[in-house]
């Protein structure tokens, strides 16, 4: 395998992006905004200046990572020569199913599909496909280059081909692998995303504010990050998204997002990706929190 392909030229995929090319694998990276593509590689660049400054590579090294990242605004293109694709788009429903379908007819019989889905079925996006056994979950955490952590999620057709396969390439790019099964939220954020919509009601509730709740769990639970502020990192619309998931996929009211997060959502308070969530965050201190994720 040398080829690899990644759709989204996000935070996430720029991430998945620079993961793969520092160790040696020739990555295209795929957006159809050209403005994203130019960004992701500004941001793949800065994040290996700082590994530079911190002494972790050299400028060797962060010569042909870039070099190993080709860019491409259409998906035939990008996945001609895929041995493996990354899809790391928004994590939308309708919008992955149709990138699937896609990716089954343009990449070649042998390509590997794998889904960053944080919460989505993985059988359900195989479905939209021929080769359902060659399609799985590669859930990485963010930032990608830092967070050791990958779950492995397996369809209900997924092969133990593949999945041995994918395991084994997760080794090689030094994260961690951990094998999950299909169901909404899986393990991560079926634990993660109740903790934060329980500090969402918090706050709706009146127990007590913002900094104050991230201090609780920073403090007394020796959380690097409060949850507010980790709503905020993680994107609140992304927040809500999964737990629309889990709660449409379990019918369980615990499962329910907080009418709070709701209304920040539709009022457009994404967090830092929008300059205010729950905190409010200027340029100044976005640049300062997202630098501060690669110390």
């Amino acid at each position: 395998m040398k080829n690899i392909a990644v759709i989204g030229a996000g935070a996430m995929g720029n991430g998945i992006a620079h993961t793969f090319a520092q160790v040696g694998f020739k990555v295209q990276l795929i957006d159809v905004n050209q403005t994203a593509l130019n960004t992701a590689i500004a941001t793949i660049t800065k994040n290996l200046d700082r590994l530079i400054a911190k002494g972790k590579i050299d400028e060797i090294s962060k010569t042909q990572t870039l070099d190993n990242i080709s860019t491409y605004t259409n998906i035939p293109e990008g996945v001609e020569y895929a041995s493996l694709v990354v899809e790391a788009a928004t994590e939308n429903i309708d919008l992955k199913l149709k990138i699937f379908k896609q990716l089954d007819q343009a990449c070649p019989e042998d390509t590997i599909l794998a889904t960053n889905t944080s919460s989505i079925s993985i059988t359900q996006i195989a479905a939209q496909t021929s080769r359902p056994d060659r399609v799985i979950g590669m859930h990485f955490m963010n930032p990608v280059p830092i967070m050791k952590l990958v779950e492995i999620i397996t369809g209900y057709n997924t092969s133990k081909e593949v999945i041995d396969f994918i395991v084994n390439l997760t080794e090689k790019i030094h994260k961690t692998p951990v094998i999950v099964n299909d169901y909404p939220g899986f393990v991560a954020n079926r634990i993660l995303m109740p903790m934060l919509n329980e500090a969402i009601e918090t706050l709706f509730t009146g127990v007590a504010g913002v900094k104050e709740i991230d201090t609780v769990m920073k403090l007394g639970m020796a959380h690097p990050m409060g949850p507010l502020e980790l709503a905020d990192f993680i994107g609140l619309d992304v927040c809500l998204s999964i737990l629309e998931v889990m709660y449409d996929g379990f019918k369980n009211p615990k499962y329910a997002p907080n009418p709070l997060l709701i209304n920040m959502v539709r009022a457009g308070k994404y967090g830092v990706k929008t300059g205010e969530g729950f905190y409010d965050y200027s340029k100044e201190r976005k640049a300062v929190i997202v630098a501060a994720q690669f110390l």
